[in-house]
């Protein structure tokens, strides 16, 4: 598998994902709200990551053009989120990603963004693989609700025939009946035989699509489950909605993780990681 690096940020170090390499967290609200509560989860975060040698991104949408209801927040939009993001990666010194949704977005994007994201619904998109690739920044697939893990090679052949080579491919669960997901472990090694590293999203995997109506519902309860497993699979990475208050959070809320919790989960996935790697060893 080929390493995937971004450059550092000044006075920091590069990042390397894939095997032999600290774990990558992918961590943040779902949506730009206040300035105040990115702020907070960043810099949180980014303590935590710096306390177990995690190599930490922060997360959050600056638009949530996917929403199930009309009347569901969507973020503050292109140009306020994108100077709101370039604003935090500066203060804060953390990598971003944030996900776009049309070809014309990632010429704008890129200019604050450390790693574009397809979002799943968007992953067959030609021209919005192509432009991503051809933006030089890393490209987070992530995997349609709707495809099998072996369908994502030809994603990754459409980014890599236009010229990208940094992916990550992250696992968010496979549509099971009406507003439920679930998730099949197999997808981590298939999708890790493409040559790049996986990442398993721990809070959309317990999502309900739609499943309170005109919102998604989601059964957060089940995270740690699922994200142990998905460790003890063989994972590179992680990707999290984090939230101090999740009840309270203006989208995806019902399936985020509170603040106050991300620390002790995170110190038994790295046992977890740590025997996973001894074991692949012997």
């Amino acid at each position: 598998m080929k390493l995937v690096e971004m450059t550092a940020l000044p006075g920091g170090k590069a990042i390397q994902v894939g095997p032999g390499q600290p774990l990558l967290l992918m961590a943040g609200p779902c949506a730009l709200e206040s300035s105040d509560l990115c702020w907070q989860v960043a810099w949180e975060m980014k303590a935590i990551c710096q306390r177990l040698d995690i190599s930490y991104v922060f997360k959050a949408s600056f638009d949530k053009a996917n929403r199930t209801s009309l009347n569901s927040f969507r973020g503050p939009g292109l140009k306020k989120g994108l100077r709101q993001l370039c604003r935090l990666r500066q203060e804060v010194g953390v990598p971003v990603v944030s996900d776009v949704h049309e070809a014309s977005q990632v010429d704008i994007a890129m200019e604050c963004l450390d790693i574009i994201q397809i979002p799943a619904f968007l992953c067959r998109q030609t021209d919005l693989l192509t432009a991503a690739a051809k933006s030089g920044r890393v490209v987070n697939l992530k995997k349609g609700q709707f495809l099998s893990p072996w369908d994502m090679k030809h994603a990754v052949e459409k980014v890599r025939a236009a010229g990208g080579e940094r992916i990550l491919l992250t696992e968010r669960g496979a549509c099971f009946g009406y507003n439920n997901l679930v998730v099949d472990m197999r997808s981590l090694p298939v999708m890790r035989s493409f040559g790049c590293p996986v990442i398993f999203d721990a809070t959309h995997s317990v999502q309900l699509p739609g499943g309170m109506g005109g919102s998604s519902g989601g059964q957060r309860k089940f995270i740690p489950a699922l994200t142990r497993a998905a460790m003890a699979a063989g994972i590179d990475g992680l990707f999290m909605e984090v939230h101090p208050d999740p009840d309270k959070a203006l989208c995806d809320g019902p399936n985020s993780i509170p603040l106050d919790k991300v620390e002790p989960l995170l110190r038994q996935l790295l046992e977890i990681r740590k025997a996973v790697s001894r074991f692949s060893n012997e």
